[in-house]
C-alpha cells in the first residue's frame, strides 16, 4: 500500500509550471484529435468537433491553474518586517443634526 502512495504522488501537480506543462500536453493531444476529426468528418460536423476539442483545453487549463496556489511573494528589505496594515476603526454613524427654521443659536440670544 505504501508503494501505491509513492507512485500516486508522482501524478500530483504541485507547481504552476507543472500545470502549464500538463496544459501544453493536453493542447497537443487536442489539436491532433481535431485533425483526425476534420479528416473523418468533412464539413461542418468536423469543424464543430475540432472546435470542441480545442475548447476543452481552455477549460482544463483554467481549472489546473486555479487548483495550484501561486508561490507567496516574500520580499524582505532590511532587518525589520513590513508593518501590518490594519483597517481604520470607524465610529458609529451619528444621526444628522436637525435645525428647524428660526431656532438657530443666534436667534435664541437675548440682548
Amino acid at each position: 500500500m505504501a508503494m501505491l502512495k509513492k507512485i500516486g504522488r508522482l501524478f500530483v501537480i504541485k507547481t504552476r509550471t507543472e500545470a502549464w506543462l500538463v496544459t501544453y500536453a493536453i493542447a497537443v493531444g487536442a489539436v491532433e484529435r481535431a485533425r483526425h476529426y476534420l479528416q473523418m468528418y468533412p464539413g461542418h460536423a468536423g469543424w464543430l468537433l475540432a472546435l470542441a476539442c480545442t475548447g476543452v483545453v481552455f477549460i482544463a487549463g483554467a481549472k489546473l491553474l486555479d487548483s495550484v496556489k501561486p508561490a507567496p511573494a516574500t520580499v524582505k528589505i532590511g532587518p525589520y518586517a513590513a508593518p501590518v496594515r490594519r483597517h481604520a476603526i470607524r465610529n458609529r454613524p451619528r444621526p444628522p443634526l436637525t435645525r428647524s427654521g428660526s431656532e438657530s443659536p443666534l436667534s435664541l440670544r437675548k440682548d
